[in-house]
Formats: C-alpha cells, sequence, structure tokens
C-alpha cells in the first residue's frame, strides 16, 4: 500500500513539474481617447498563442481594452527582460 501511494504521489509531481508556468506579452488599446499598451500576462494551460488569445481578450475587455495582438508566449526565464517595458502592465490581467 505504501510504495503504491509513494509511486502515485512520485507521479502527481512529476505531471506538475511538467506543465511550466506560461507567460504571455501583448499589445492593448483603448479608444476615446486613443490609449495603448504593452503587457504580461499569465496564461493558464496550452503555452501557445492561440490560448493566450483566448484567455486575454476577456479578462482585458472586461476593464475596457481591446487584444490587439499576443506577440509570444515564454516561461518565467523571459520576464525579467520584459518588466520594465511592461511597466504598470506587469502581470496585471
Amino acid at each position: 500500500m505504501t510504495r503504491t501511494l509513494a509511486l502515485a504521489l512520485s507521479l502527481f509531481v512529476a505531471g506538475t513539474a511538467a506543465q511550466a508556468t506560461c507567460f504571455a506579452d501583448y499589445k492593448a488599446k483603448q479608444d476615446d481617447p486613443l490609449r495603448l499598451h504593452y503587457g504580461l500576462a499569465e496564461v493558464q494551460g496550452d503555452c501557445s498563442v492561440a490560448n493566450a488569445t483566448q484567455q486575454l481578450t476577456p479578462r482585458l475587455a472586461a476593464e475596457g481594452w481591446q487584444l490587439l495582438t499576443v506577440l509570444g508566449v515564454f516561461d518565467e526565464s523571459g520576464l525579467e527582460e520584459r518588466k520594465e517595458s511592461a511597466g504598470e502592465f506587469y502581470l496585471r490581467y
């Protein structure tokens, strides 16, 4: 029983580690007056531009922003180099 539990736990941990954290950088706008911003956001699930687009569109719209484009997706190793450029929109949405 203990061996089975240990095996199940190790498989769970391995599966969790395989799902690396995913982030996307994007551009968005507001109209009247025109405002543009560049931001970074965490994405759940599949680390793809399509998934990031699907998740970010409603998140941004809830605060009056329109997603223009997802520039790309990356893991946490790409966060620090983009942090300054994102400014107040660093992991905001």
